[in-house]
């Protein structure tokens, strides 16, 4: 027989004996999902069909149906795909390739870390990273530009805070910015001061950042691509298949295109563009339909109202119980605030709008109230966060049916800060999880990664109990604010979801929608908060395909 006829007859057998996509039988796990009215369910078994969808879920006791393949679960708990409901998977990814402070606890520790991340990487022209917290150090202060430069002297160094809303840079890079004493603080931002001159300290806050970042060089497309894979595979781990991203630029969705169009988009995106002018660059007229088999869909527009708390950014309707003369950042002005969400809304796009103190989320309820009857089609109007809210405010959520898209691990993080920034009046509306949901507004449970881990648990274990790993404050803090094991959970799955417009195609394991699961090693609805938060990921699979397995 001749090679090539050997070769194709070859082929053509392996075809045969294994189809590339078959009907699948995932059994004898033990199954929890969200049913239609909300209720827990739970499950034993479930067919997954050749486009990756769920064909049946079987309970205990059903026949067992002849499939192409079985995969034996071994007795594991299996959860819907998780789903952060805020997210920046750019910045997620971008962080695991630049420098990472998020784990220092001292001004001192980030400076050995900045002088070492600089040693290992001389051939950098621009030090950059992320993830410093002045309020972690115990400083009482913002660091200066001087003492960054006693660590890198030589190259231009921009680091992001913790939080997103502030950037420290040094020397240089306020040199090639061409920032000086005579540089004005922008609308929405705020140039920081050396004490008693106006020479700028190298803290830049909420808009000012855009003085800084204009001077540091764009990552190139490669390097999008390699932070799509890294923020990927770190999302994976911890068990999530979709998230919502807040602050897509036109950049970020070409990386997703391209990761969807050579078959490597593995994580369900939700996208929200990075303000109008990129709704319309990426949208056009309206949302895009769902590509890649329901992995990437522009839905809306993310909107900032104020900045946050820890750099004093948010917008209170009170000045700050530590800095007197401060009541934060407003980003827009009403009128500009209400054109913008009408714009969106007379394209269909959906509102995500940050709001994180009590003025801000007072502004944004009010304009949704004003302007929501105008738009009766069915926007799902969102607010981002929502941490400190007046409690005479609250009964709006539910009074405009708006989704608060909210992040437990934040309470938990913040809570000394948010005592020194607040008063015990305006405690009373912080983080207020429960007493939005009871107000009637759907939750959705998410991270803000990467501004805190993106693990699920962290914050599934935060919700339930108001205590932070540590177990602190015992009994919890305000606890009349933590939610049912119920309610979290469907937060980060069915109704994260629904708040995506994405409900019918994932976020449940019922009969129709795609095959996205997590196996993990104990049932969230039974464990302590402690063992929660010891819950570790055994596997991840995305429309029926395995992308992830610990070890």
């Amino acid at each position: 027989m001749k090679p090539l006829l050997t070769a194709a007859i070859s082929a053509l057998a392996l075809l045969t004996a294994t189809p590339a996509l078959a009907d699948t039988l995932v059994d004898n796990v033990q199954g929890i999902t969200v049913g239609e009215n909300g209720e827990i369910e739970r499950f034993e078994a479930l067919v997954i069909d050749d486009d990756g969808k769920i064909a049946r879920v079987l309970e205990r006791g059903e026949e067992r149906p002849r499939t192409d393949y079985r995969e034996d679960g071994e007795g594991r708990i299996m959860l819907p795909g998780l789903i952060d409901a805020h997210v920046h998977v750019m910045g997620l990814g971008l962080a695991a390739l630049t420098l990472d402070l998020s784990d220092t606890n001292s001004l001192d520790e980030a400076l050995a870390k900045i002088r070492s991340f600089a040693v290992e990487n001389d051939s950098r022209p621009w030090i950059l990273g992320r993830g410093w917290n002045q309020e972690k150090w115990g400083l009482g202060r913002f660091p200066t530009a001087a003492e960054l430069d006693s660590a890198v002297g030589d190259r231009p160094v921009y680091l992001q805070r913790v939080d997103g809303h502030a950037g420290w840079a040094n020397t240089l890079a306020l040199q090639a910015a061409g920032i000086t004493a005579q540089t004005k603080s922008p609308a929405g931002g705020r140039v920081e001061r050396l004490p008693g001159s106006q020479e700028p300290s190298g803290i830049f806050v909420d808009a000012a950042e855009a003085l800084m970042q204009d001077a540091i060089p764009a990552p190139r497309p490669a390097e999008r691509d390699l932070a799509l894979r890294e923020a990927q595979n770190r999302l994976h781990s911890f068990g999530i298949t979709a998230v919502a991203d807040m602050g897509t630029t036109i950049e970020d969705w070409q990386a997703f295109r391209r990761a969807g169009d050579n078959g490597t988009l593995n994580v369900r995106i939700m996208s929200y563009a990075a303000g109008p002018e990129q709704m319309v660059l990426i949208g056009g007229s309206g949302p895009t339909p769902w590509l890649y088999d329901d992995k990437l869909r522009m839905n809306g527009v993310k909107l900032y109202l104020d900045g946050a708390l820890g750099s004093r950014g948010a917008w209170l309707k009170q000045p700050y119980a530590d800095d007197p003369k401060n009541t934060g950042l407003p980003l827009l002005a009403p009128a500009q605030f209400r054109n913008i969400l009408v714009r969106a809304a007379q394209g269909g796009f959906q509102p995500a709008i940050h709001a994180i103190g009590d003025r801000a989320n007072a502004e944004a309820l009010n304009a949704v109230g004003e302007i929501a009857e105008s738009f009766p089609q069915d926007l799902r109007w969102r607010i981002e966060h929502a941490q400190i809210v007046d409690p005479a405010d609250i009964p709006k959520f539910g009074e405009h049916g708006i989704i608060a898209s909210m992040q437990p691990t934040h309470q938990t993080s913040d809570r000394t800060m948010a005592e020194a920034r607040l008063d015990p009046t305006r405690l009373a509306g912080a983080y207020a999880w429960n007493s939005i949901h009871e107000a009637g507004a759907k939750l959705a449970f998410g991270s803000d990664a990467p501004v805190e881990t993106p693990d699920v648990f962290a914050g599934f274990a935060a919700a339930i109990s108001r205590t932070d790993a540590n177990g602190q404050p015992f009994g919890g803090w305000l606890p009349q604010e933590r939610v049912s094991r119920e309610e979290a959970f469907a937060a980060f799955t069915a109704d994260a979801a629904y708040a995506g417009f994405a409900e019918g195609r994932f976020g449940r394991l019922a009969e129709g929608e795609r095959a996205d699961f997590v196996l993990v090693d104990r049932d969230p609805l039974l464990a302590t908060p402690e063992e929660i938060r010891a819950t570790k990921v055994l596997q991840t699979w995305v429309g029926g395909q395995k992308v992830y397995e610990a070890d």
